[in-house]
């Protein structure tokens, strides 16, 4: 399998968790990329037109994108049980996943136009919009989430892959200090040697 990769992507690091988790990583030749919502990466858009990582190269010759695709198909690769079969558990395992890639969607946003948009072109109130769907995001789940869970499954690798990506790039957020149920279960969570491995 070849996969086109960049460390500093929480898409790519959901995708390289279960492979590392699943003892695939040695299957999956990583390819460099430089995804880019402006100067598109020429080398992904004959693979995926949209240009963006992760984009998974099957040993078939298959091409799947996006991380939720491709995390579904890594598990069922390996044979693992990160995608509940069916029932009530899948539908809230997914939900969770939902909510989370929404949080990090927000916050690449808000990345893109603080960092690419020029500096006069930039809505102060589009960034306020997208941090707050981060903040409410983050606020209903501490509300509902078990913080003493040892669940490892799509739901709750993507919370990790987010709340890891909003470390990275949004470090002075304080999400800690209001939601210390999340912060409790996340740092016994970072600890897995799957997160420890994809580290941006």
């Amino acid at each position: 399998m070849k996969l086109f990769h960049s460390q500093s992507s929480p898409y790519v690091r959901k995708c390289m968790f279960i492979a590392h988790h699943l003892g695939l990583v040695d299957r999956i030749e990583k390819l460099a990329s430089a995804a880019n919502p402006v100067n598109r990466d020429q080398t992904i858009i004959p693979s995926n037109p949209l240009g963006k990582v992760p984009t998974l190269i099957t040993d078939e010759g298959a091409v799947l994108f996006d991380s939720r695709v491709i995390c579904e198909y890594l598990d069922q690769v390996g044979k693992g049980s990160f995608f509940p079969a069916a029932g009530t558990e899948r539908w809230r395992v997914l939900t969770e996943q939902a909510l989370a890639d929404g949080i990090l969607d927000a916050a690449i946003l808000c990345r893109y136009e603080g960092t690419m948009r020029p500096e006069a072109l930039r809505w102060s109130e589009w960034t306020a919009g997208q941090m707050d769907k981060i903040n409410v995001g983050l606020a209903h789940i501490e509300k509902r989430f078990d913080a003493g869970t040892d669940r490892i499954d799509i739901g709750t690798v993507t919370l990790g892959c987010a709340l890891g990506y909003l470390d990275f790039r949004f470090g002075d957020l304080g999400w800690r200090s209001r939601c210390p149920k999340l912060a409790k279960w996340f740092e016994k969570f970072s600890r897995l040697p799957a997160m420890e491995a994809t580290k941006p």
